[in-house]
C-alpha cells in the first residue's frame, strides 16, 4: 500500500490549461484537480486529505532502492511546463507535467525521461471522483493500452506503454527507465455516456503546450526591475483565466487554511469583484489588453441586470448560486475542518464591490479597452442603487460573519464608485445627475472623515466607532481619498505599522476578533495587504522602505515563484488557497508602481492608452 500526505503548500506546483488547474508536489503526487471545470468537483482530493481521496503519484520507487537524494523543479523554457527532476543513486530522472493546450478533450500529461543510468519508476493511480468520494469502476481499455474509470457523469481515461494492474482499488504500474527512455502517460477527462477519444501523442503535445506559453509569455511589454518575478506571476494569472468567458478564479483551490489546524477555510474557486480593477491594472501593465478586455466583458456581463441583486462573487461562468455545504468526509489539509464548497459570502452585502466594479469600468474606458459609452448605464444604474444604500452597514471587504457594521473602508470605496464616475462625465461628457453625484461623493467624504477617524489614536479605524485598525486603509493615499501627506493619512499608516505588523514587518488585515468575524482562530500576515503598504510607501515618498519591503515579500514565494494568500510567520510557511490571485496581482501592480516610482490617482502606475 502506498498513500501520501499532503507537503507544505509551496512544495506544490501549478500547471493548466485555460480550463482547470492541477497542483503537483515536489514528491511526483498529483494531489489536487478539479476535471473538468476549475469549480468542478476534485477527481485528485489528496490535498484536503489523504491519499486515499485521489491522488497521482509517479516517483522513483522507493521500495525498489530508487529514494530519491537531490530533487530539484522548474518550468521549463520560462512556460508553465513543470519539470520535477529526481537524481538517486543508480540515477536521474525528470518528469514533465502539464495539461495541454489547444486539445478538445481536458487532458493531463506526465512525460518520464531517463537522463542518466536506470531508475525504478512506481506509479501509484488513486482516482475519487466527487471530492474523494466516489470509487469509479475501472476497465482496461480494448487494446490494453491503459484503462477507463467512470463514476456516475465522470469518466477519466489513461493510456500509457507499461503494463497496469489493479491493487486494492488502486491502479498501479512498476517499471524501470533507462538513459534516454521516454515513457508518456497521458489522461483525458470526458463525460460518461461519450465515446472514448482517440489517443493524443504526448511529445506533441508538450511541444504545442511549450510554444502555446513561450508565444504568451514573450508578448509581455513589462521590462524594469524584478521582470523575472512579474512574468512568473502574469503566467500563474493567464492559468486561473477560465479561457471560454474570461474569469479569473481568486484560487483554484478550496479550503486550504489560513490557520494551520483552524476553521478559516474557504472556497476560492470563484470570480471576485473585489479583485476588479487590480485585475486590469495588472494585466495591462504586462501588456495584455486581449486578456484585459475579456475580464472587463466578464465583469460587466456578471453585474448586468438588477443593481441591487450585484454579488461580492461570481462563478467563473457568472453563475450566482454559489451555496456552500461541508464536505464531512475529508480530514482537511493538516486537520483544518470544515472543508467548504462554495461560498456563502456570495450572499453578503459588500458596498466596496460597487467601488470596485465603477472603478474597473472607468480604468477601462480611460485606457479605450471599450468604447466610452459601452456600459455606461449599467453604471448609472448602479450608482443610482448605491446612493440609496451608502449609509447601510454592511459585511465589509474581508467578508466577516459576525453581523453588518459600518465599515470604514466599505465607505471610502462608495466615495470611489462616486469620484470615478464622477471624472468620466467631467472628462467625456457623458449624461448623468452630476451635481448630486459630487453632493454625494461630499457626504461620503465628510462622514468617513467624521466618524472613521480616531482622533485620540490619530487614525482611521476598522469602523466606525472602532479602536481597530484595517490594512485596507493603506489605500486611502492609493485611491486618491486624501492626499499621502495629509496628516490623518501619514497618522494611519503609521498606526499600521505599529499594530498590524507581524515580526518579519509584513501586514495582517487587521487583529482577528471573533466577534467581529463571526469565526474563531487566527491567521497569517495577508500577502496582498503587504504590498500595499509598499504601495503607500512609495504614495509618501518613502522609496527606500518601499523597495526594501518589496524585496522580503519576494522572498516569500517558493522555488517556484508562486504565492499563497497569506504567510504564517511563526511557523515560516505559506497559509490560505493556492496559488493566490489577489498575491500575485498585488505583486505586479507594485512593481509596475516601483518601476515607475510613482503612483496615479487611481492606484496604478501609468498605463497606456489604446
Amino acid at each position: 500500500m502506498v498513500t501520501v500526505d499532503p507537503l507544505k503548500i509551496e512544495d506544490y506546483g501549478l500547471i493548466g490549461d485555460g480550463r482547470s488547474c492541477a497542483l503537483v508536489g515536489r514528491n511526483g503526487s498529483i494531489d489536487w484537480l478539479c476535471w473538468p471545470r476549475f469549480d468542478s468537483p476534485a477527481c485528485f482530493a489528496a490535498l484536503l486529505g489523504d491519499g486515499e481521496n485521489g491522488h497521482w503519484l509517479l516517483a522513483p520507487d522507493e521500495e525498489r532502492g530508487g529514494a530519491p537524494l537531490v530533487i530539484s523543479r522548474s518550468y521549463r523554457q520560462n512556460g508553465m511546463v513543470l519539470e520535477t527532476v529526481f537524481e538517486t543513486a543508480s540515477g536521474v530522472i525528470a518528469i514533465l507535467d502539464f495539461m495541454a493546450m489547444g486539445t478538445e478533450t481536458p487532458t493531463l500529461i506526465r512525460i518520464v525521461e531517463g537522463r542518466r543510468g536506470a531508475v525504478p519508476v512506481l506509479n501509484w493511480l488513486v482516482m475519487r471522483f466527487d471530492y474523494g468520494l466516489s470509487v469509479p469502476w475501472v476497465t482496461r481499455l480494448p487494446d490494453n493500452m491503459g484503462i477507463n474509470a467512470i463514476a456516475g457523469p465522470s469518466r477519466c481515461i489513461l493510456r500509457c506503454p507499461v503494463a497496469l494492474h489493479g491493487e486494492d482499488r488502486h491502479t498501479v504500474s512498476r517499471f524501470i527507465v533507462s538513459e534516454g527512455d521516454t515513457v508518456p502517460f497521458v489522461m483525458v477527462h470526458l463525460d460518461s455516456h461519450d465515446p472514448v477519444p482517440d489517443p493524443i501523442d504526448a511529445l506533441q503535445a508538450l511541444r504545442r503546450t511549450e510554444q502555446f506559453w513561450a508565444d504568451w509569455i514573450a508578448r509581455c511589454t513589462y521590462h524594469g526591475d524584478h521582470a523575472p518575478a512579474v512574468r512568473r506571476s502574469l503566467l500563474t494569472l493567464k492559468a486561473l483565466i477560465y479561457q471560454p468567458t474570461g474569469g479569473i478564479v481568486a484560487a483554484p483551490t478550496t479550503s486550504l487554511p489560513e490557520e494551520l489546524g483552524g476553521s478559516r477555510n474557504w472556497d476560492y474557486r470563484y470570480c471576485w469583484l473585489r479583485d476588479a480593477s487590480l485585475t486590469l491594472i495588472a494585466i495591462m501593465a504586462g501588456g495584455y489588453f486581449e486578456e484585459a478586455v475579456q475580464w472587463r466583458n466578464w465583469l460587466q456581463a456578471a453585474v448586468a441586470g438588477s443593481p441591487d441583486q450585484v454579488q461580492i462573487m461570481y462563478g467563473i461562468g457568472g453563475e450566482r448560486l454559489l451555496n456552500e455545504w461541508e464536505a464531512g468526509w475529508l480530514s482537511g489539509y493538516a486537520g483544518s475542518r470544515p472543508v467548504r464548497i462554495g461560498n456563502a459570502a456570495a450572499g453578503q452585502l459588500q458596498l466596496d464591490v460597487y467601488g470596485e466594479a465603477i472603478a474597473a469600468l472607468h480604468l477601462a474606458r480611460q485606457t479605450r479597452l471599450c468604447a466610452i459609452t459601452d456600459g455606461w448605464r449599467l453604471e448609472v444604474g448602479l450608482l443610482q442603487h448605491l446612493a440609496t444604500i451608502w449609509k447601510e452597514p454592511d459585511e465589509g471587504m474581508w467578508e466577516v460573519r459576525g453581523g453588518r457594521r459600518q465599515f470604514t473602508v466599505s465607505k471610502i470605496s462608495c466615495w470611489v464608485a462616486f469620484d470615478r464616475a464622477i471624472r468620466d462625465v467631467e472628462k467625456y461628457g457623458l449624461e448623468a445627475p452630476l451635481d448630486e453625484w459630487k453632493a454625494i461623493r461630499t457626504e461620503i467624504h465628510d462622514t468617513v472623515c467624521r466618524d472613521g477617524f480616531n482622533r485620540d489614536k490619530n487614525c482611521f479605524v476598522q469602523y466606525f466607532g472602532a479602536t481597530g485598525l484595517d490594512a485596507g486603509l493603506l489605500l486611502i493615499p492609493v485611491v486618491g481619498f486624501l492626499p499621502p501627506e495629509d496628516p490623518r493619512v501619514v497618522g494611519t499608516i503609521a498606526a499600521i505599522e505599529r499594530e498590524l505588523l507581524d515580526g518579519n514587518g509584513f501586514v495582517r488585515r487587521y487583529i482577528p476578533d471573533p466577534e467581529v468575524e463571526g469565526v474563531l482562530g487566527d491567521e497569517g500576515a495577508f500577502i496582498a495587504c503587504s504590498f500595499w503598504l509598499v504601495n503607500a510607501y512609495v504614495a509618501q515618498g518613502r522609496m527606500e522602505e518601499a523597495h526594501a519591503l518589496f524585496k522580503r515579500l519576494l522572498a516569500l514565494r517558493s522555488d517556484l515563484g508562486l504565492l499563497a494568500e497569506e504567510y504564517d510567520a511563526k511557523a515560516g510557511r505559506q497559509v490560505g488557497n493556492f496559488p493566490q490571485a489577489f498575491s500575485h496581482l498585488s505583486l505586479v501592480n507594485t512593481a509596475a508602481i516601483l518601476s515607475a516610482g510613482r503612483i496615479t490617482p487611481t492606484g496604478a502606475p501609468p498605463l497606456p492608452v489604446l
